[in-house]
């Protein structure tokens, strides 16, 4: 099992940029795809970014954050990034990481798909 654990949110004025961190204790970390999801007050999670376990080397962008927010993965140090640039008041939000089991490059896009979740961390973005 992996247990996600986000940190690096906060609040920032419109513009900004902000790295969030997920770290996961697994010694199998590298075997997981990952996934950024978040959650606006009163709306639905959504599915931001996704990335391969070690089997495969994709990522995949919802349309929203594409080429503004950055996934990237560092399996040394079981940890997951998310780089966000230009940040904007409706990027304000509680974000999660979340994680499952894949043996194939794989990006897994629907919330469903994952069986692993951090508790989030709030992001707040000032106008």
């Amino acid at each position: 099992q992996v247990q996600p654990v986000e940190s690096g949110g906060g609040l920032v004025q419109a513009g900004a940029s902000l790295r969030l961190s997920c770290a996961a204790s697994a010694r199998t970390f590298s075997r997981y795809a990952m996934g950024w999801f978040r959650q606006a007050p009163g709306k639905e999670r959504e599915f931001l970014v996704g990335i391969s376990s070690s089997y495969g080397a994709s990522t995949y962008y919802a349309d929203s954050v594409k080429g503004r927010f950055t996934i990237s993965r560092d399996n040394a140090k079981n940890t997951l990034y998310l780089q966000m640039n230009r940040l904007k008041p409706e990027d304000t939000a509680v974000y999660y990481c979340a994680a499952r089991l894949v043996f194939s490059g794989y990006v897994p896009a629907a919330k469903d798909e994952y069986n692993y979740w951090g508790q989030g961390t709030q992001v707040t973005v000032s106008s």
